[in-house]
């Protein structure tokens, strides 16, 4: 993982970004490493994307022992820091052995799975060659060069040759032509290491030219988990590398903070600082939201990846992305009718959105766009309740008079306005993984200071997670009539109710399904982060066109 960004100073004229100047930052010696395995992954990297994989983990855990400098002994130091001024490099060499005043030998550690031999590849030859450079720059003797392979318990004598300093100086040179470039590298086109590549889950190699991948996207880490902390009156903290929730002494929740995703805090819910910086400095976006479900605010980290693309998204978003507007909105029209179809009993209507749904990708402005989607709103609510049927759901469906937003007048709409913040917030979760501003939209106009463009990306999202978990909450009795409660005309929702919202929401979102276009299984919450990156790419120009998901 690249701790350091390339930060580049730009200059915006007539909607045009241009280069004026570049700030030197040291190359950490990974990156020149990984230019060398995939020059698409070490830009991806300069731009600040981190990915967290099983196999990461696995090299960490492998480096855990020397990865601690107090450890260090007489003749062997740990983790040690190295620069080169020549070369503009910095680093850290896993083990350097010898006295403090003698000669030296490099020992870099190694994971290798014990059925591969323990080989020493050109990737090691130049991580080993660029730490001499800079141990010899710093003044030290360096007389021998080693690979300990952590699953063989082996070290391997390596011979560095001239040929190796020459070709590990060049490796920097291209590196830094590399992350100067304005734009990444296009993606490997059918290479075997893509599918072992810790960046393929922001890379997106075939999702790039939108291909059938043959292969399965999954999130970085498998096991996470979103964490919902909705008990009032709770308190979420961090002891001893857990995240526990507790309330009057006793203990609600503990779970590894590896397996926290993220953090949603509902009503009165207090957090610790050090929990806060804890999924600060982990990149894990906290949301807040009210207790009626309203979205307050989130919090990230500081150092957020894609910066230049980031002020092409504010370029775009105010001259207008009408191509990116449409397939949203024609999306979000064939999910509502596919819902519809499902589960109701509205045929003309269904009929009637799926022209409108070709009439939008045809829509010549946004104006005429917004029209179109209104239309279908209409049609798609007017047949909502006939989707709440069954004795359970009868109450929901009797008080339906249409949508109407905040407050809620009834049940069914207050479900749909908590179930909606549930996906605003993973939508604003995604887009802030990949370095987007959730503000500068497309289609919701961003002078209103609303997350215009999570609201864009939810949209195609809505039937098929949130609609979809209100309709099955009140056809399965999961939501009773006690579940909520009027109060001056605004319905509102229990504890219970919000709870019940919330486990729907997570099974659903977590259920897999067949993508349409990349033909590989994904979950709704993978899929939500593959549209972010998708959007991603429109925006900076390394792919021609953005699609909306559809289900049928």
């Amino acid at each position: 993982m690249v701790g350091l960004t390339y930060r580049h100073r730009y200059i915006c004229q007539r909607g045009q970004i241009m280069e004026a100047s570049v700030v030197s930052d040291p190359i950490p010696i990974s990156l020149v490493v990984h230019t060398v395995y995939c020059p698409r992954r070490a830009w991806l990297e300069s731009v600040g994307e981190k990915t967290d994989t099983m196999q990461m983990q696995t090299g960490l855990d492998a480096h855990r022992r020397v990865d601690n400098a107090a450890e260090s002994g007489a003749n062997e130091h740990r983790a040690v820091n190295v620069r080169s001024e020549r070369l503009g490099l910095s680093g850290r060499c896993d083990v350097i052995e010898g006295a403090d005043d003698g000669p030296l030998t490099v020992v870099e550690y190694k994971v290798t799975p014990v059925r591969r031999r323990p080989e020493v590849t050109y990737a090691n030859r130049l991580q080993l060659a660029l730490q001499t450079l800079c141990l010899k720059e710093m003044g030290r003797e360096v007389q021998g060069a080693e690979v300990y392979f952590t699953g063989h318990r082996r070290r391997v004598e390596v011979a560095l040759t001239d040929a190796d300093f020459a070709r590990a100086e060049e490796a920097v040179a291209r590196t830094r032509r590399l992350i100067g470039a304005l734009q990444a590298p296009e993606p490997p086109d059918d290479d075997y290491r893509c599918q072992w590549c810790s960046h393929v889950s922001v890379c997106l190699p075939s999702e790039h030219r939108y291909e059938n991948a043959r292969r399965r996207v999954v999130a970085s880490a498998p096991d996470a988990q979103i964490l919902h902390a909705a008990t009032a009156g709770s308190r979420a903290s961090l002891n001893s590398g857990r995240v526990e929730v507790a309330k009057a002494g006793e203990r609600l929740l503990s779970v590894p903070i590896e397996r926290v995703l993220g953090l949603v805090v509902h009503g009165n819910v207090d957090v610790s600082s050090a929990l806060l910086r804890e999924l600060c400095w982990r990149d894990r976006c906290v949301v807040w939201c009210s207790w009626s479900g309203r979205v307050i605010g989130w919090s990230q980290g500081a150092d957020s990846p894609n910066g230049l693309q980031r002020v092409r998204q504010h370029v775009a978003s105010a001259e207008g992305r009408l191509d990116i507007a449409q397939q949203m909105v024609s999306a979000k029209i064939a999910n509502q009718a596919t819902l519809l179809r499902r589960n109701g009993e509205a045929a003309d209507a269904v009929e009637r959105m799926r022209r409108l749904q070709r009439d939008a990708v045809c829509a010549q402005s946004l104006a005429d766009l917004l029209g179109v989607e209104g239309e279908a709103a209409g049609l798609y609510f007017d047949s909502f309740p006939t989707m709440l049927t069954g004795n359970t759901a009868a109450f929901a469906a009797s008080r339906w008079r249409g949508r109407r937003r905040r407050p809620a007048p009834d049940p069914a709409n207050a479900a749909l306005d908590y179930t909606y913040a549930l996906l605003l917030g993973d939508c604003i979760r995604s887009l802030v993984a990949c370095g987007l501003d959730p503000h500068a939209g497309f289609l919701h106009s961003s002078s209103r200071s609303k997350p215009a463009l999570a609201l864009d990306l939810m949209e195609e999202f809505r039937a098929p997670v949130a609609d979809s978990v209100v309709v099955r909450a009140f056809r399965n009795g999961e939501l009773t009539e006690q579940d909520f409660s009027v109060e001056m005309g605004s319905c509102r929702m229990t504890d219970r109710g919000r709870k019940q919202l919330i486990s729907g929401f997570e099974r659903r979102i977590e259920t897999s399904f067949r993508h349409p276009v990349f033909g590989y299984d994904v979950t709704w919450r993978r899929a939500i982060e593959v549209q972010a990156r998708l959007v991603l790419g429109t925006i900076d120009g390394t792919q021609a066109a953005y699609k909306g998901v559809t289900v049928r």
